[in-house]
């Protein structure tokens, strides 16, 4: 049986590869490189526990599950724990893609005055926030002197338990 935690890691390194690296954000494109691991053919019961196979199916690409539209998707780390409720904590990979319509409620990558943040996106009756997941910190109204870009919605986290 291969060593999926090895292949885990060739994964993250070949798929993680940093194509661009700003002060407080890192971007990632994935590669064409395709690292397939192998998958088990039974499904991990979440209840009472059940006998594992012995053998497996076809091979998984990670892409595949993360990723439907290759040219608008990238990848973020995350630096800070504004959105820390929203279960995205520091050194978490966002996956970003531009393609899905930025609405009410999604948690976006924005460019505020310049500067990249994660926040969800408050966008109603003619108000538009950014919205953090902390308590600990302040929603960010928009005003009309602020420029803001939406680079794209945040479709998976990628989480360290």
């Amino acid at each position: 049986m291969p060593d999926i935690s090895k292949n885990i890691a060739i994964v993250y390194n070949i798929l993680f590869t940093c194509i661009i690296k700003m002060e407080d954000i890192q971007i990632f494109a994935p590669t064409n490189k395709r690292i397939y691991i192998p998958i088990a053919c039974s499904k991990i019961s979440a209840g009472f526990p059940s006998p594992a196979a012995a053998y497996e199916e076809a091979d998984l690409d990670i892409n595949d599950i993360l990723i439907t539209n290759p040219i608008a998707t990238f990848y973020v780390r995350v630096k800070g724990t504004s959105m820390i409720d929203a279960n995205i904590h520091e050194g978490d990979i966002l996956v970003v893609d531009r393609s899905v319509q930025p609405i009410h409620g999604k948690i976006v990558i924005a460019v505020l005055n310049g500067e990249f943040t994660v926040k969800t996106l408050y966008k109603l009756n003619g108000i538009i926030k950014l919205v953090q997941a902390n308590p600990e910190f302040e929603e960010i109204i928009l005003k009309d002197q602020q420029e803001l870009d939406i680079w794209g919605v945040v479709v998976y986290t990628i989480h360290k338990n």
